[in-house]
C-alpha cells in the first residue's frame, strides 16, 4: 500500500499539465485613439516592438508574448495627418507562461485603424534588433 501511494506521488508532478490560450482568429476588441496632439507629445512611450510591416492591408507587428498576447492587448494612438503618428501601447498585461522567444505577430486592418491603403504613418514604438 506505501509503495503505491510512493509511485502515485512521485508520478503526480509528470501528469500536471500546461494549458496555452491561443487566440487564433479570436478577439478583436480593437481600440484606437485620434488625437490631435502634435507628434512631439507622443513621445516615446509604448510597447517596444520586434518588427512591423504593412502587407494585404494591415499593420502587422511582432510583439514579446507569454502566450496568450492578442491584438487585444494594445491601444493603437493615431496623431496628427501625412503622416500621421501611430504608436501601439500594451493596456493589457500577457498573464500566461508559456515559453514563446520569438514572440508573436498581431494585426490591425487599414479600416481598424482608420486609415486608407497608400496611407503616409510613422510608427513612433522603439523597435528591438535582434
Amino acid at each position: 500500500m506505501i509503495r503505491g501511494l510512493a509511485v502515485i506521488a512521485a508520478a503526480a508532478p509528470l501528469l500536471g499539465g500546461c494549458v496555452i490560450y491561443a487566440s487564433e482568429g479570436g478577439e478583436r476588441d480593437v481600440t484606437v485613439q485620434l488625437a490631435s496632439a502634435a507628434v512631439d507629445e507622443i513621445g516615446e512611450a509604448g510597447e517596444t516592438v520586434r518588427s512591423a510591416r504593412f502587407e494585404d492591408g494591415r499593420l502587422v507587428v511582432r510583439v514579446d508574448s507569454n502566450g496568450c498576447t492578442s491584438a487585444a492587448n494594445f491601444e493603437v494612438r493615431l496623431v496628427g495627418e501625412a503622416p500621421a503618428a501611430l504608436t501601439l501601447e500594451r493596456v493589457r498585461a500577457d498573464p500566461c507562461r508559456a515559453i514563446v522567444p520569438e514572440g508573436v505577430e498581431v494585426s490591425w486592418t487599414y479600416a481598424e485603424l482608420g486609415l486608407e491603403p497608400g496611407a503616409s504613418v510613422r510608427l513612433m514604438n522603439a523597435i528591438r534588433l535582434p
